[in-house]
């Protein structure tokens, strides 16, 4: 444990930037199974709602820097390629 009162303070600011970042992550992924159920499901208009809404979130993680640009273009990619499979 850090003596110091700034570095006390940075543990604490850091602790609650890594909750932010891990709920974020976690509705980013619940949002992906959410199309990806759809997609199971075969009903393309729910797929395609919550692709959109996916697709949203993906791109404000990335301009946070929580995820990589090629990270979110492949799942984009990967989503859509699903839904496009749906006959």
């Amino acid at each position: 444990m850090p003596q110091i009162k700034s570095q006390m303070k940075r543990v604490k600011t850091n602790n609650k930037a890594h909750k932010l970042i891990v709920s974020k992550k976690s509705a980013l992924k619940s949002s992906i199974k959410a199309v990806l159920a759809a997609v199971d499901a075969q009903d393309k208009e729910a797929a395609i709602i919550a692709y959109n809404s996916c697709c949203s979130k993906l791109d404000k993680a990335v301009a946070k820097g929580i995820y990589h640009k090629n990270y979110a273009s492949r799942q984009k990619s990967r989503l859509a390629t699903a839904i496009n499979s749906i006959k």
